[in-house]
């Protein structure tokens, strides 16, 4: 089986395995968790750990509200330090390079008039992913998984209504294998396209490590608007470009999740994620 479909196999066991933790509860052993899955232990655990890099009852401790608050509390990332210490690149998954650049107000206020965007699916660790770029790079992945693919796009599609759209999976796979880590080839350039105040919040999230998280007032202070804690939010849960704009690192100052644009539970999964393979 290739990487990239065997990490798509390993999130949908992954998927089925948070609901039976949430389910389950203390109850939920690795025998049990086996037994459910109609696994051995012995085979479960290996597929587990292969994915997460943890085993199943480490990893349950990271799917918790209470690991949110503690990554709050041990892992929360002042913006600005992080931004002038050279964090958001050398913390990234896979030592990712990322290179971006923004359209113009007008460009974006054209809502795609005169531009072309190839889009295709891929296998991601974390399910079906759709991905949409530009001759200049990814300008949006969405996460289909809780979703549907239907509804992942309409949604990215709907963002660009006077655009021209593509299929062109074989453009856009170098720099799609890339961004999920199943190869390397070089770079991954991005294409911001959004409203200035959108993108200068993305342009934010991109300064927080692997591992770590913010908040919407951290991400608001650190753009110089600290009264515009909603307006934030919004424009987090605006991000087209999920994973890559690590969106699901911004937490609500409580240390609650607070929303995800493609899922409660893809959220969960990309911090116990990346918390794990922090650790490990």
């Amino acid at each position: 089986m290739p990487k990239d479909d065997t990490d798509s196999y390993h999130f949908h066991v992954m998927r089925r395995a948070i609901d039976l933790i949430d389910g389950l509860g203390e109850q939920a052993t690795l025998d049990r968790l086996a037994a459910e899955m109609n696994m051995s232990p012995a085979h479960f655990q290996r597929l587990f750990t292969q994915w997460a890099g943890v085993s199943p009852k480490r990893y349950q401790q990271y799917l918790t509200l209470g690991h949110a608050k503690a990554l709050l509390r041990d892992r929360f990332t002042t913006l600005e330090t992080a931004h002038s210490a050279g964090l958001s690149g050398g913390g990234r998954l896979h030592d990712l390079f990322l290179r971006w650049e923004a359209m113009s107000p007008g460009d974006y206020a054209r809502e795609g008039a005169g531009l072309t965007i190839y889009w295709g699916w891929f296998e991601s660790p974390f399910g079906p992913a759709l991905v949409t770029g530009t001759d200049k790079g990814i300008c949006g992945i969405a996460f289909a998984s809780e979703t549907g693919e239907e509804a992942a796009f309409d949604d990215l599609m709907g963002r660009w209504p006077r655009a021209a759209f593509v299929e062109d999976p074989m453009r856009l796979r170098p720099w799609a294998l890339t961004a999920f880590g199943v190869e390397q080839q070089g770079e991954v350039p991005l294409y911001l396209i959004g409203a200035p105040f959108q993108i200068k919040v993305w342009e934010a999230l991109m300064h927080i490590p692997s591992g770590h998280v913010t908040t919407y007032s951290e991400i608001a202070e650190s753009i110089g608007n600290p009264r515009a804690v909603r307006a934030v939010g919004t424009a987090v849960g605006r991000n087209p470009i999920s994973y890559l704009i690590p969106c699901h690192r911004a937490l609500r100052k409580s240390g609650g999740l607070g929303g995800y644009h493609w899922g409660l539970p893809v959220k969960r999964a990309l911090l116990a994620w990346e918390a794990a393979r922090a650790e490990a």
